[in-house]
């Protein structure tokens, strides 16, 4: 799945020429997410004092130099990204097309697996990649800021604790992943299941447009049966795990205003010291935290890489034993 694309000649100026374009674009995205992060301060001190109304409209020019590059730069991200997940659909098809071809087996969902399991792979692997480059030089940039805007933290208990938003940012981020880790613990197993229901069901129905003896309402009721029931279940596991990720997102979002309150209204710091610390506590806390939030998004690339591993393996040992009976062919009477 990876040698196919960065391991091909053919390929590699997509391969790592993309992913430099891409590790660029997003380390830009990361910098004026910095940028931002201290206009927020000045432009809440300005609001907060309220009697210099050229230094807003300015501050609305110095929002509008970064906030449009901003924009932009994340659009091409986006459109290069797309562009750089299908090159790797295309890579690893064209890759297992001519094994597929020389394998004298049936393989089970061989036909979802080129085509949909590999995109699948490569749009989710560049997206959750990119996900943990952009976490990673979010925590270079922001930890340093933090860490100094802990110094007007007065809260009792922690006031002496040098970098404490930084620490409880991490401790919280732990305790997240951990509950998220038993919460979500069944969702890789479901997702792959799913796939597999999915595939014995839509191989029906591929077989009964050619050929309507294959149209067997019992049969297809019991394959559309298997489906509901694994559905069902993934329902009520997201549905933990949403409940449990929407309360730790929310809990996130008012812990550094708690944290910072009494700098606030003992005139230790001003609103915009609030605003900034804020926002930078929000950035690390969901750098750290990156597992919960992308959470879903990794339980089905775990479930398409073992339907990819699976379909590997079965194309080697095919060509290596051209002769013996595959899976499908021993379970026929």
């Amino acid at each position: 799945m990876l040698r196919s694309f960065f391991g091909n000649k053919q390929w590699a100026l997509w391969a790592w020429g993309g992913l430099f374009l891409l590790f660029t674009v997003t380390w830009l995205q990361v910098e004026l997410t910095v940028k931002l992060n201290s206009w927020y301060g000045e432009f809440y001190d300005i609001l907060q004092k309220a009697n210099d109304i050229q230094a807003f409209w300015q501050s609305m020019i110095d929002f509008t130099y970064i906030a449009v590059p901003y924009i932009f730069i994340a659009m091409f991200a986006f459109y290069f990204a797309q562009h750089y997940a299908f090159r790797w659909r295309q890579a690893i098809t064209f890759h297992y097309l001519p094994h597929w071809e020389n394998t004298p087996h049936n393989i089970e969902g061989a036909s979802q697996r080129i085509q949909q399991d590999t995109y699948e792979f490569s749009k989710s692997l560049e997206s959750l990649g990119l996900g943990l480059f952009k976490a990673t030089l979010t925590l270079i940039a922001f930890i340093p800021i933090l860490w100094t805007l802990s110094e007007k933290v007065t809260l009792p208990g922690i006031d002496h604790i040098q970098g404490s938003l930084v620490w409880i940012a991490l401790a919280t981020s732990l305790g997240g992943i951990l509950i998220s880790y038993f919460v979500g613990i069944k969702l890789p197993g479901l997702e792959y299941n799913n796939q597999k229901v999915e595939a014995a069901y839509r191989k029906q129905l591929v077989y009964s447009e050619d050929d309507k003896s294959f149209a067997n309402l019992p049969t297809l009721t019991e394959l559309f049966t298997g489906i509901r029931s694994n559905y069902f279940r993934i329902f009520n596991h997201y549905s933990y795990f949403t409940l449990w990720s929407n309360l730790y997102g929310q809990m996130m979002i008012i812990l550094p205003y708690l944290l910072m309150a009494p700098s606030l209204f003992t005139g230790v710091i001003t609103l915009g010291v609030v605003t900034q610390t804020g926002n930078a506590f929000g950035k690390v806390n969901d750098s750290f935290s990156y597992l919960i939030d992308r959470w879903t998004d990794i339980t089905k690339f775990i479930s398409v890489v073992k339907r990819l591993n699976e379909f590997e393996k079965h194309l080697i040992h095919g060509q290596q034993n051209p002769h013996s009976p595959s899976a499908e062919e021993l379970k026929t009477p």
